[in-house]
Order: C-alpha cells, then structure tokens, then sequence
C-alpha cells in the first residue's frame, strides 16, 4: 500500500493515557513542589527544546528533498510530540489546585500531602505520600489521592486500624504515623 494512503497515529492521547484522568467534577490537585516541577517542564519545552528543534528543522528543510531528509522527518515529529507535551502540561495546569499540605503541619489525621506510614496485617511497614496525579510515583512511596488505598487512608488519624478493599480480599491496616512538611516561613 502507498504510504501516502496510509496515517499514522499522531497520539494526542499519548501523554493523557500515562496518567490517570482526573476525576469527573473534582479539580487538579498538586503539592507545591509538584506545580513548580510541572511549570518548569513546560517553559523548559517553550524557552529551549522547541526553538531548537525548530532550528533543526528549518536547517534541514533548506537542504532541498524533504522526503528523504532524516534530519526533517525526525525533527518534524518530534516538534510534534513537544507541542503535545505543552498543549497537555498546558491543560493540567489551567486545572490545578494547589494544595499546600503544610497547613496541617502538626496534625495526625491523614489529608492530601500526609505521609504515612502504616503496617499490613502481615506486619508489613509501608510508608506512601499521597499526592497529585501528576506527581504519581508509586516507586518512591508517592500514591495518587484518587488510589483506593489513598482514599482509605484519607481522614483517618495515627493509630486508627482502617480496612482496604484489595482484589486478595479486604486488608487490615494499622496507622503508626502521620506526618506534614514543616511550613515555609
């Protein structure tokens, strides 16, 4: 078949499939540091990586056949994905909330931003942030407030045994500890 005939995905929902949508009606939530980090990317992408591809692309347009032009064909798609990344940080942005956790510095009952560290049945310690879904990181402790153990965990206060639906069944879990950043003076 003719490669003109053929499209190719451009995967605008590439960057959106990632991450988990944010909830129906809910707002997006982020810590501080999670919107500064997001922030930074995209004027990062706007200031430096797309004015250098964009110069890339323009060199190699003026080399003559594009069709054949790696240099054109690559930058190309890449501009691509970086106008994706911007238009979706772009997005997530206009609908964040952020939420600092330091105003309940001091606190043992579990909000967004709490760390925790808590205890399975089996006598398991586990210690998770709950934060935005943008700031997902389930390898460094750091768990969406929508996940299920998010949403177990969130009210409940140092010392309280709460219990998590899992697909293994239902799991006790024991809190030892809830912690807050200190605030910024």
């Amino acid at each position: 078949m003719n490669k003109a005939f053929v499209k190719e995905s451009d995967g605008d929902d590439d960057d959106e499939l990632a991450l988990p949508a944010i909830p129906a009606g809910t707002k997006n939530y982020m810590t501080p540091a999670g919107h500064l980090r997001i922030k930074n990317e995209l004027l990062k992408l706007i200031d430096e990586d797309r004015p250098e591809v964009v110069r890339i692309v323009s060199w190699a347009a003026s080399n003559g056949d594009r069709s054949e032009n790696g240099d054109y064909i690559y930058g190309k798609r890449r501009l691509r994905e970086i106008d994706r990344r911007i238009r979706f940080l772009t997005k997530r942005l206009d609908l964040a909330e952020v939420v600092d956790p330091a105003v309940h510095h001091g606190s043992d009952q579990i909000f967004f931003g709490a760390t925790i560290s808590y205890e399975n049945q089996k006598g398991e310690a586990h210690t998770v942030t709950i934060v935005g879904i943008d700031e997902l990181d389930p390898l460094n402790g750091k768990i969406s407030w929508i996940s299920p153990v998010a949403r177990a965990l969130t009210k409940a206060r140092e010392g309280d045994e709460i219990s998590l639906q899992t697909p293994a069944g239902v799991e006790q879990l024991t809190i030892l500890e809830v912690s807050y950043p200190a605030p910024q003076s």
